[in-house]
């Protein structure tokens, strides 16, 4: 006993199909087990003094009627045997091994009827051996196993599922295999299998919605839902969507609002649609916006809104400062001001906005862009300080001299702050023509630097370098060369 209990052990790793019923005819299988051999040279039926020997099978097999199914069996595997009571000779030896395949066909007779939790059974038929050329065959060779029987135990794990036992024996036609000719019968071969059975084919109900399959027009219909006599879920409104998943059971709709109407047809449903009888966005929750202001047009109270101003929550164009002139078109926005300088305020009332005004709280003029004419004198000493602007020596750095004079000028912008100045360098034609041209921009930029480190703003402040390009006296003379190198002062507005 505790042999056997160790042989079926072995066994219980392998997969199968079997035992289908009336309603799962049809099963295919995968199985797996131990091959034992038995003839002139000795028994291993139920032993384990020999090396084990594996196999794996497929088969097929067919429900007949309650009690009898048809299978067929198709293995593949080796077996082999050692008589240890004896020397090998080459005559003849003491061991044979061999790798067969076999497909054979038989009538299964259960005891019990399908539903049984346990199921035994008997089978017999016959089948063809083919041994491969390898181990001890030099030829391939094939035998008729006749007869070949067995019997097994099904336990049923559910109505698809079962583990199966099963002993198959094969007689062999031939009973040379194992090199011995002799005694009273052929070579027999004893198959252990274990594993699983999984019926195959549809059951009567399916879906258990009460239709049988070979009526049932739907036989997908999940748990619990009501159908019709051909096993449909039910479609009160006939639009197509069963009532299960139908959002609005009652009324006709589409398939894509799962069953709910949509008369504007703009992808929202008829209750979910605060405009449901005009076309609208889903943002706007289905209503129009004719400005694209994002504020539906039942909400607004400004519908001829320009495109891209920004609106309030009205859909009127926003207004910041109040001055009836709405931000995109306010210059000055976040400032009251008149619509005839775009929304700007003018505090000192010279005609030129606050914006634009570069003196907005003292009355000037519209062509010194708000700020008062600058005075004579003050033109005049520009024209006297651009005279005492001096340089070192073929050098762009300014003498400390000049400090004096561009202070003075450097007050003098600070106090016209509508006045531009730009700065001209000049140089005599002694020397290349190139140098000279850089180091008149040099000393420009100096002066400039200069009157910007004064607090003049570098925007207000033009350098530009002639060279040698600009005379205002003869060249040839030392007279008129040092009135050619000069620093020329000129405001504007």
């Amino acid at each position: 006993m505790k042999k056997l209990i160790l042989m079926c052990a072995c066994c219980l790793t392998s997969l199968a199909t079997y035992s289908q019923t009336e309603e799962k005819k049809w099963n295919v299988g995968f199985h797996g087990g131990l091959i034992q051999y038995s003839g002139d040279i000795g028994n291993n039926f139920y032993q384990t003094n020999q090396a084990a020997y594996a196999f794996g099978a497929v088969s097929i097999s067919r429900y007949l009627s309650r009690h009898v199914d048809v299978m067929t069996f198709f293995t593949r595997g080796e077996t082999g045997y050692i008589d240890h009571t004896r020397m090998s000779t080459p005559e003849q030896p003491n061991y044979f091994l061999l790798r067969h395949n076999t497909g054979s066909i038989a009538l299964k007779f259960n005891f019990t009827g399908e539903k049984s939790i346990i199921r035994p059974y008997v089978f017999v038929g016959a089948g063809v051996i083919w041994y491969e050329k390898v181990y001890e065959i030099y030829h391939e060779r094939f035998e008729y196993a006749l007869p070949s029987f067995g019997g097994g135990l099904n336990f049923s794990l559910g109505p698809v599922v079962s583990l199966q036992i099963q002993e198959t024996f094969m007689y062999s036609t031939s009973d040379n295999l194992d090199h011995k000719v002799g005694g009273a019968q052929n070579d027999l071969f004893l198959y252990h299998s274990a594993g699983l059975t999984f019926n195959l084919g549809k059951k009567m109900d399916a879906d258990n919605d009460g239709v049988a399959d070979k009526k049932d027009k739907c036989p997908n219909t999940p748990p619990g839902v009501a159908v019709d006599a051909l096993g449909c879920p039910l479609d009160k409104d006939k639009d197509g969507v069963a009532d299960y998943q139908d959002a609005c059971p009652d009324i006709a709709g589409l398939p894509s609002l799962k069953g709910c109407p949509d008369k504007d047809m703009d992808g929202i449903t008829d209750k979910e649609d605060r405009c449901p009888d005009v076309f609208g966005t889903a943002l706007l929750k289905g209503c129009p916006d004719s400005d694209k202001d994002g504020i539906a047009d039942i909400d607004d109270k400004c519908p001829g809104t320009k495109t891209g101003y920004k609106v309030d929550a009205n859909g009127c164009p926003l207004d910041n400062d109040k001055d009836g002139i709405v931000n995109e078109e306010d210059a000055c926005p976040d400032l009251a001001g008149i619509l005839a300088f775009k929304g700007c305020p003018d505090t000192d009332g010279d005609g030129v906005p606050d914006n634009e005004d570069r003196c907005p709280s003292v009355k000037g003029s519209i062509e010194n862009k708000g700020c008062p004419e600058i005075p004579k004198v003050d033109i005049q000493r520009i024209t006297v300080i651009a005279s005492k602007i001096y340089f070192e020596t073929g050098s762009a750095k300014l003498k400390l001299i000049s400090n004096a004079s561009l202070d003075d000028l450097a007050d003098i912008l600070k106090r016209n702050e509508a006045v531009n100045l730009t700065i001209e360098g000049h140089t005599d034609n002694v020397g290349d023509d190139a140098y000279n041209l850089n180091l008149s921009q040099k000393r420009t930029e100096s002066v400039k630097e200069y009157l910007e480190s004064k607090g003049v703003a570098s925007s207000r402040l033009t350098a530009i370098g002639y060279g040698e390009t600009r005379p205002v006296a003869d060249n040839t003379k030392e007279s008129g060369r040092a009135k050619n190198r000069r620093v020329e002062l000129k405001t504007s507005y």
